[in-house]
């Protein structure tokens, strides 16, 4: 189980709190697909990933974008058993889904390239070191299903 500092706690509740999912969500997801293209093989029935500027103007990936925001909100809802508020997830992802477990972590690091970027100063060095942390155990609960 994975031990929270009240700062790490306040931190993300705020981070989420403040966070414009209508942006941050498809952002994340559009720069993962451009930037790491192997990812779009999951999106095919997302219609046109051709180009960035397809991505960026494709309502499936932007919707797909704030589910994915959605769903890191039941993770700061459940910061103290990440893990089974995932597992359903996990299996969906690995057993159905079968996406390579590597391509949540490229997803996280662009949210926090996106969450930087939207944050600007505020977004210190203790803040991203909370965010990351976070962010890693979300990862590790999705990847649990792969072990």
């Amino acid at each position: 189980m994975v031990q929270w500092t009240d700062f790490e706690r306040q931190t993300i509740q705020n981070i989420f709190g403040k966070m414009d999912y209508d942006d941050v969500g498809p952002a994340a997801l559009s720069r993962c697909l451009v930037v790491y293209p192997w990812t779009q093989r999951y999106f095919g029935n997302f219609g046109n990933l051709y180009n960035a500027a397809a991505i960026l103007g494709n309502p499936n990936v932007a919707a797909h974008g704030k589910t994915v925001l959605q769903g890191l909100v039941r993770a700061v809802k459940n910061m103290d058993d990440i893990k089974a508020t995932f597992a359903e997830l996990s299996v969906l992802h690995s057993e159905k889904l079968r996406v390579d477990p590597d391509n949540f972590r490229l997803l996280a690091d662009c949210l926090t390239i996106v969450v930087a970027s939207r944050m600007g100063s505020d977004f210190t060095a203790d803040v991203q070191g909370a965010f990351q942390k976070f962010l890693a155990v979300v990862v590790s609960s999705l990847c649990r299903q792969y072990h």
